[in-house]
């Protein structure tokens, strides 16, 4: 599995048409029709992450991997949210979940604030037994550049009124 980490931002329409498709039928659904489009037609409404999802949750949410474990707004930026699919009791090899379009403000607006040093103090805090992958400078430029090549994607989804959601397979 490739554990690879991307963020979308859809509009209300889509929004309310994922919030309304059974739990079993999710990922088929975003496969199809989320990712197929905007890999293809709307690039300027997704964010990879590649794995740099991991460092960066942690960073933001106390070491953990956890749904909600961490201050918001900064743990909305990856698994933090509304969980639309996977389930950290049971073996979910995909997750997703979801942020309103308040909700991605105020991350826009946290991400604002965000400064490279203020993150690799973050990133330094992990918890390495938690993390399972040593901290280290060529990890934490890995991940700080995935992290802050999404500013710009927080900043056109809260302009234009968008939520978010991310995915990844695991």
């Amino acid at each position: 599995m490739s554990c690879l980490g991307v963020l979308f931002s859809i509009d209300d329409t889509e929004a309310e048409k994922l919030k309304k498709i059974k739990r079993e039928d999710i990922v088929e659904y975003i496969q199809e029709e989320i990712e197929e489009v905007y890999f293809d037609e709307k690039r300027e409404q997704l964010a990879q992450l590649d794995k740099a999802w991991d460092a960066i949750h942690r960073a933001f949410c106390n070491s953990e991997l956890l749904f909600e474990d961490g201050e918001q707004p900064l743990s909305l930026v990856i698994l933090d949210g509304e969980i639309l699919y996977g389930d950290a009791d049971e073996e979910d090899d995909y997750i997703v979940s979801f942020k309103s379009a308040e909700q991605v403000k105020s991350v826009s607006k946290a991400l604002r604030n965000i400064s490279e040093e203020e993150f690799r103090k973050k990133y330094f805090e992990i918890d390495e037994e938690k993390y399972e992958y040593p901290l280290s400078e060529e990890d934490f430029e890995y991940s700080w550049g995935w992290l802050s090549d999404t500013f710009e994607f927080w900043d056109y989804a809260a302009k234009n009124n968008l939520s978010v959601i991310f995915t990844v397979d695991q």
